[in-house]
């Protein structure tokens, strides 16, 4: 509010960035919408957020904000941006080279478009892309930056779990975020138990499915697979969503209670039973 409401000492027009972390400042949405602002924009770059939260419900009612939602791209959608790159490069890309370069984009749409357009350049007069040129110039541009600490915690590694999760406490990441990653890993975890229980190959369900599992997180997974029964997963999923709860009603301890929660998961990961 202060740095929205100070005269510029040169003039002009200011824009101002706020990343949103565990702390609320809905009532700064609020006090600017009844004040005005007029020689700056306020932009807003928050994670995924319920409708009830007060951060989106304050920049809905405000006549002078407006909540914009940016949803992850889908397969289709890389799909399509992949075959546009490719299209203006007069490149063909070879199937297996498809695939590993699927499993690498998603995490950002800028990001992805500048891995594909540094992949045809390297691959620039060859006609087809190979995997081995997938494999020597892209770099990994998925949304991997919760997986270690997920994965840490379903492998049994608490140690992962403290250090990885300090990280993102440190980055700014809303602990609620790191659960709800947690949450959507155990229900991916729980719905191949089932299948690998009714006699699916376990090689199979790990390449299968949407998202593609990045190679770098098999072993964690296929430990956590071989840690948790399908009874263990169900009870886990419950879990999470007591911890999901209770972040929201305790935002103060939301950092305390995610990390309880998953160091929680991690030291019962070898418990037998």
């Amino acid at each position: 509010v202060d740095e929205a409401m100070t005269v510029p000492l040169f003039g002009g027009r200011r824009a101002i960035r706020v990343r949103a972390g565990s702390r609320s400042f809905a009532s700064g949405i609020d006090t600017l919408a009844e004040m005005g602002v007029r020689d700056c924009r306020i932009v807003i770059e928050a994670g995924e957020l319920r409708p009830e939260s007060p951060l989106r419900k304050a920049c809905e009612k405000a006549k002078t904000a407006v909540a914009i939602g940016c949803y992850p791209d889908t397969e289709r959608d890389l799909a399509k941006l992949m075959d546009d790159e490719l299209r203006i490069a007069n490149l063909r890309i070879a199937q297996d080279a498809r695939a590993a370069l699927m499993s690498f984009l998603g995490g950002d749409r800028q990001a992805s478009r500048n891995e594909l357009r540094k992949l045809t350049l390297y691959a620039h007069g060859k006609g087809e892309i190979t995997l081995d040129d997938v494999m020597s110039v892209v770099a990994d541009a998925s949304e991997l930056k919760l997986d270690p600490i997920v994965d840490g915690a379903f492998a049994g590694r608490p140690d992962i779990v403290e250090t990885e999760f300090a990280k993102a406490m440190i980055a700014g990441t809303y602990p609620g975020v790191i659960i709800s990653a947690a949450q959507r890993q155990a229900a991916w975890l729980h719905k191949s138990a089932l299948a690998i229980a009714d006699g699916q190959p376990a090689s199979a369900v790990l390449e299968g499915g949407y998202p593609r599992l990045h190679f770098s997180r098999k072993p964690a997974v296929e430990t956590a697979l071989r840690n948790f029964s399908v009874a263990r997963l169900a009870a886990i999923i419950e879990q999470l969503a007591t911890a999901a709860l209770d972040t929201r009603k305790q935002s103060t301890l939301a950092a305390a209670i995610a990390q309880r929660t998953l160091m929680a998961i991690a030291a019962n990961a070898k418990r037998r039973g």
